[in-house]
């Protein structure tokens, strides 16, 4: 197996020859997803399995998943890494078990997300784009989450939190301790 090496072109991408494994009934949920195209276009399930599967199973999208999936789709690595590392919902490191993505586009900047983001990171001792010592938490700052009419929001894990005020994140803070 040959090293993990970063690549020139990011360092959140790690390049091994490791494939992951996954059980029987993960194999069945992912040729469910499959199943919705036609064998012509099965390049079309990769977005689904990637989100769906692939991060939820590992966590993460990491060089062995992707590996996995490149191989279960009949792909090149390279298809599977142009779309993990275009989109923002696609995590290319560990995170916290609570993922704290925070809207920084212009809606939610001018109702105050500065302040929150702010907040938060102080709260919790650490910076966008960083996990607490425990790994419990994780803080980024992503682009427009969809929800500009309830801004400041942030999504955390698949929950959106909207109109946030700073007690309002307390409380929501609070209860994911």
């Amino acid at each position: 197996m040959a090293a993990a090496t970063p690549t020139s072109y990011t360092d959140k991408v790690i390049v091994s020859d490791e494939v992951a494994e996954f059980s029987p009934e993960i194999i069945a949920e992912m040729n469910e997803h499959l199943a919705k195209y036609p064998p012509e276009r099965k390049r079309s399930a990769l977005i689904p399995i990637l989100m769906l599967i692939i991060q939820r199973e590992r966590g993460w999208v990491d060089n062995a998943g992707v590996n996995f999936l490149a191989k279960f789709l009949d792909l090149e690595v390279t298809d599977i890494w142009e779309t993990a590392t275009f989109y923002s919902m696609f995590n290319l490191r560990p995170v916290g078990r609570h993922h704290i993505q925070i809207c920084k586009t212009l809606s939610c900047k001018i109702m105050g997300e500065p302040e929150i983001t702010e907040h938060i990171c102080s709260k919790l001792g650490i910076h966008p784009g960083e996990t607490t010592e425990d790994g419990k938490f994780t803080v980024s700052l992503v682009e427009c989450l969809g929800s500009c009419g309830t801004a400041p929001m942030m999504q955390i894990g698949y929950d959106f939190h909207e109109d946030l005020t700073i007690e309002t994140v307390d409380q929501i803070l609070d209860s994911l301790r």
